[in-house]
């Protein structure tokens, strides 16, 4: 067991071996949530849209999805 102290701004830092051990990079979101009286620490699985290209969408249109998934991965 790990054991992580809360700063005074209410942060933790989750410990390097449970962090290597799920893959979770800087950067990364996390859902936090209730369960009882535990706190649980979650990654946020984003939907990823699909981009259709082909026939049917014009330039500017594909040129505007591009740019919103750019925008969704920067969040």
């Amino acid at each position: 067991m790990a054991i992580t102290k809360v700063t005074r701004n209410y942060q933790v830092t989750i410990p390097a071996e449970i962090r290597k051990v799920l893959g979770i990079k800087e950067g990364e979101l996390l859902e936090v949530k209730l369960e009882g009286d535990r706190i649980v620490l979650q990654r946020l699985r984003k939907k990823r849209k699909t981009l259709k290209l082909g026939k049917g969408m014009t330039t500017e249109e594909i040129e505007k999805s591009i740019e919103e998934g750019m925008r969704e991965c920067m969040q």
